[in-house]
């Protein structure tokens, strides 16, 4: 069944989301290798990290070149099936 309420976005555009997860040593690596893999041209300079108050969670915030709502959908699929990944936005 086809989400009805999904907004609907004019391809290709420039894509922002936020993975957030345990302040681990490696999160940010195992993000942005995730996101590589559906998104190949991802920038370093598209590639923010920053720590929650506390420092306990760490959230990764990329954007890039999408150009179908299927590699998005493909992405965040991935991404939410490892239990290291918290929240996705």
């Amino acid at each position: 069944m086809k989400e009805t309420n999904a907004p609907q976005l004019e391809f290709p555009l420039i894509f922002p989301l936020k993975v957030i997860g345990l302040n681990e040593d490696d999160f940010e690596g195992f993000v942005v290798g995730i996101v590589r893999k559906h998104f190949p041209d991802l920038l370093d300079e598209n590639i923010i990290s920053r720590l929650s108050n506390g420092d306990k969670y760490l959230s990764v915030s990329v954007e890039f070149w999408a150009e179908s709502r299927d590699k998005i959908d493909a992405l965040c699929a991935e991404l939410a099936t490892h239990s290291r990944v918290k929240i996705l936005l």
